[in-house]
């Protein structure tokens, strides 16, 4: 049996679909469950930034999640295949009125990815003080709490809806899947097979 880490809402929903391409049944979650067993799986129903910790601890063999998300936690796990789904982008934001200067010394950013954002400034060879906030991050500009912010866009409208505009893409992500590394190895048989039966679907084979 293989465990499968799934991130709440419309990637865990788009990732069962793929299952039900596959295997021609009904994956579903039954209305408050979190974990769904069917055939030879067993789906966990974890929140997004999660899903790489129980793949890296093997709690799940694989997991599907954000590239935004593997890149930010480092975990050490097996990247298998781009899904093509829950696509977005991490961009630095900034006020309408600003522009991005990096000849400055430093800037103060609000971020929830406090990783991507230090790599992304450290190779601009910019001075960067990251603020962690997890939530309303477009009001941090527009309060003077910071100079920036990074944070995920898909289709920016509420960067705009906010008096912000985005500066720079740092990075494009989708779901991936993923796979712990002894998993990878005690079961890889049965890992590859579901790899490439989902990357028929992924492909439109």
């Amino acid at each position: 049996m293989l465990t499968v880490a799934l991130p709440k809402g419309r990637i865990a929903d788009e990732t069962l679909a793929i299952f039900e391409t596959i295997f021609g049944e009904t994956f579903r979650f039954e209305s408050r469950k979190l974990i769904l067993e069917m055939e030879n799986f067993r789906f966990l129903l974890v929140r997004n930034q999660d899903v790489p910790a129980y793949v890296a601890h093997q709690a799940a063999d694989i997991g599907v999640v954000g590239l935004d998300v593997i890149e930010e936690q480092g975990h050490d796990i097996v990247r298998l295949l781009d899904l093509g789904i829950g696509k977005c982008r991490v961009c630095v934001g900034i006020r309408e009125e600003d522009e991005l200067d990096w000849n400055r010394p430093q800037m103060t950013v609000a971020s929830k990815m406090v990783n991507i954002t230090r790599n992304y400034f450290s190779q601009k060879a910019m001075g960067v003080e990251v603020i962690k906030l997890y939530g309303s991050i477009e009001l941090a500009p527009l309060v003077g709490l910071a100079d920036a912010i990074v944070d995920i866009v898909e289709t920016g409208t509420t960067m705009r809806e906010n008096g912000l505009k985005v500066a720079e893409t740092i990075m494009e992500s989708s779901a991936h899947l993923i796979a712990n590394k002894h998993s990878y190895l005690e079961k890889k048989e049965e890992i590859l097979s579901l790899y490439e039966a989902m990357k028929r679907v992924v492909d439109g084979a």
